[in-house]
């Protein structure tokens, strides 16, 4: 038995090596492919597909952030004429409290020239709902997790364990207030309060943001704001959402109300280079499997579920 139990081992060992070598190959072929057709840049995120008179589609995945590229795109499709709508695709947790500021002001110029809808898909929350706000629109599945309307700010203060470790830290500081939050000391009274009144007044003008959009007296919104999420059921309930349905049900509501046929095209819009694109499936992929192998199917699958 301990024989088998150290080819097991041995086994298990390589295994992982051999899973390390491969993954590296990859992204090395990658890098290589890269540098010998033009690297990352240049791609300006322009339409995947011919130009015409077309809906563009515009997916918003993952955490949202200020994204410089994504923006710029955003400008383009509100001033070019060829394209008469805008679909706006969401399937996030939310994000930074500037990316979804950005992308609602985006989202608003757009909907000053043409028609913009929001769909939700599994999760559309807190910076990826705010986002949703300024189009003519929204969709949600019955079963999407939308709203968590509110404003966090997190920080760790291990002063007791780094004591405990000799470690002590130092600050030469402008002011009080300059190293607060810190990780080497506990968060002071004054700036508590100082914090807290930022996160007060960020948290009122993503209430005021709501209100506005959904034509909703401020005082019904705010019992509503207090980071809690909904079903989309409960969103439309709520008038947090417009309607429940797809892209097609979408697709028929801009048929019907604005005058979009149904059987313009659909482009998609693209912000990174295929490269990019590669890079970043290829790391994804070489980063599940490494979890994988080091942590076997459960761990997988913790780790990774969506």
């Amino acid at each position: 038995m301990g024989l088998q139990a150290d080819l097991l081992i041995d086994r298990q060992r390589l295994k992982r090596h051999l899973t390390l070598w491969r993954g590296g190959a990859l992204l090395a072929v990658v890098a290589l492919l890269a540098a010998l057709f033009g690297g990352l840049g240049g791609f300006d995120g322009r339409f995947v597909g011919r130009s015409g008179g077309h809906v563009a589609r515009v997916e918003l995945r993952g955490f949202i952030s200020d994204d410089h590229k994504l923006n710029q795109a955003l400008d383009r499709l509100r001033r070019d004429d060829t394209v008469r709508a805008v679909l706006v695709a969401i399937d996030s947790p939310g994000g930074s409290v500037g990316g979804g500021e950005a992308l609602f002001a985006a989202l608003a110029a757009i909907r000053a020239v043409k028609p913009v809808v929001a769909v939700m898909g599994g999760t559309a929350a807190s910076a990826a709902y705010m986002a949703a706000l300024p189009t003519d629109r929204i969709f949600a599945r019955e079963m999407s997790i939308t709203g968590s309307i509110g404003v966090l700010l997190q920080s760790v203060e291990a002063s007791e364990l780094l004591a405990r470790l000799g470690v002590r830290g130092e600050a030469l500081v402008s002011g009080a207030l300059k190293d607060q939050p810190s990780l080497f000391h506990p968060l002071s009274a004054e700036a508590r309060a100082v914090l807290q009144g930022v996160i007060t007044d960020l948290h009122d003008q993503f209430v005021r943001k709501v209100a506005t959009a959904r034509r909703l007296p401020e005082d019904v919104v705010r019992p509503l704001a207090d980071g809690r999420v909904f079903s989309g059921r409960q969103a439309l309930a709520l008038g947090l959402v417009d309607a429940i349905g797809g892209e097609a049900e979408a697709r028929a509501w801009l048929a019907a109300e604005k005058g979009i046929a149904e059987t313009l095209p659909v482009r998609s819009v693209e912000t990174r280079g295929r490269i990019e694109r590669l890079l970043q499936s290829s790391a994804t992929t070489l980063a599940k499997t490494v979890v994988s192998e080091w942590l076997g199917v459960d761990g997988f699958r913790l780790l990774w579920q969506p």
